[in-house]
């Protein structure tokens, strides 16, 4: 099934966030890889793809995964759960429907 996973950055991380992108990254791509991934990306916290120094309000992914449990232990490892960069994070089942 699929599933949205959010996160919502603390004040402050962006430097953090920063530094430890790579990591979550490489995680999205082995999703991506495995054909699981639908989206993933950043929200700016202002309206420009490119925010500067405001940073990011969070991320989301939707991304099949077995469980809602597995889902929620994948974001619960995640370099941007691990280190702070999120300050609340949610799992919520989702069904697509179009395209």
């Amino acid at each position: 099934m699929l599933y949205v996973l959010t996160g919502e950055d603390a004040p402050g991380q962006l430097d953090a966030r920063m530094a430890v992108r790579p990591a979550h990254l490489a995680r999205l791509e082995k999703l991506r890889d495995e054909g699981r991934l639908v989206v993933a990306g950043p929200m700016p916290a202002i309206d420009s793809p490119d925010p500067g120094p405001a940073g990011f309000f969070g991320s989301l992914v939707i991304a099949e995964f077995p469980s809602q449990a597995d889902a929620e232990a994948w974001l619960a490892a995640d370099p941007y759960v691990t280190n702070g960069v999120f300050a609340r994070t949610s799992v919520r089942p989702y069904k697509k429907v179009l395209p």
